[in-house]
């Protein structure tokens, strides 16, 4: 989420967050509908709950909007008092090459895997487009963080998305992969990414894209930000 807290012109305080929807939707108690606000009963948060699940469906990126009036600084930080806005949903369409380069990966031996922070319908739904699983399993962090490493180890040998991680998982992934034998690439720009890129066999770091600290902990950079690129090296 990101938070922002504002001095309106009657110099009352508002706070204004963005984030997503699962995480910000306990911080409600009203939403906004006709000019102004209304509780937030449980018809509504049912509504809104398929709503969400029909945008991410569609393979959207959904951001929810929140907003508490007149509140002090510390009181727009707090998790709680605020009334739900709206939903925000935008495409970020995989490039056209992407699809192809996942097809040439299967087709040498290369599995490709999903590994996001993207909510699991979006993820689950970006995947089946580009060929990495078709109607299978989404793992979630939340469930991830009950496996042992044993059921783990059991789990990425059929899954191949797993949504909404954490640095931690990502590396616990990278993990279970390597003791099933396989030799691990991982790809990632953020500083997030950097120990799950450290612990791979080939860590690839972005090169536009990336930040410092994945490049450094990263075997090798990517110039072009490009996945059909690894494919062709590897070609």
């Amino acid at each position: 989420r990101m938070n922002s807290v504002h001095k309106a012109t009657d110099g009352n305080c508002f706070a204004i967050i963005k984030g997503a929807f699962d995480y910000l939707l306990p911080f409600c108690t009203e939403y906004f509908a006709a000019g102004k606000n209304l509780p937030l009963d449980k018809r509504m948060r049912d509504q809104l709950i398929r709503l969400h699940g029909e945008m991410a469906g569609r393979a959207l990126r959904v951001l929810a909007v929140i907003r508490k009036e007149r509140c002090t600084p510390a009181e727009g930080e707090a998790e709680r008092g605020f009334c739900f806005l709206g939903l925000i949903g935008f495409l970020d369409p995989p490039r056209d090459e992407s699809t192809e380069a996942v097809r040439l990966c299967k087709s040498a031996g290369i599995r490709p895997v999903m590994v996001t922070g993207d909510h699991a319908l979006t993820a689950g739904a970006i995947a089946e487009k580009l060929g990495i699983a078709s109607g299978g399993r989404v793992i979630t962090g939340t469930q991830l963080q009950q496996m042992t490493d044993r059921e783990l180890k059991d789990a990425v040998k059929h899954c191949s998305v797993f949504a909404r991680v954490s640095p931690e998982h990502k590396v616990r992934i990278v993990k279970a992969f390597q003791a099933n034998g396989e030799v691990v690439a991982m790809t990632g720009d953020g500083i997030n990414d950097a120990p799950a890129l450290k612990n791979a066999d080939i860590g690839c770091a972005m090169g536009k894209a990336g930040t410092d600290v994945a490049k450094s902990a990263a075997d090798m950079i990517l110039t072009a930000d490009n996945f059909a690129t690894i494919v062709e090296a590897v070609r």
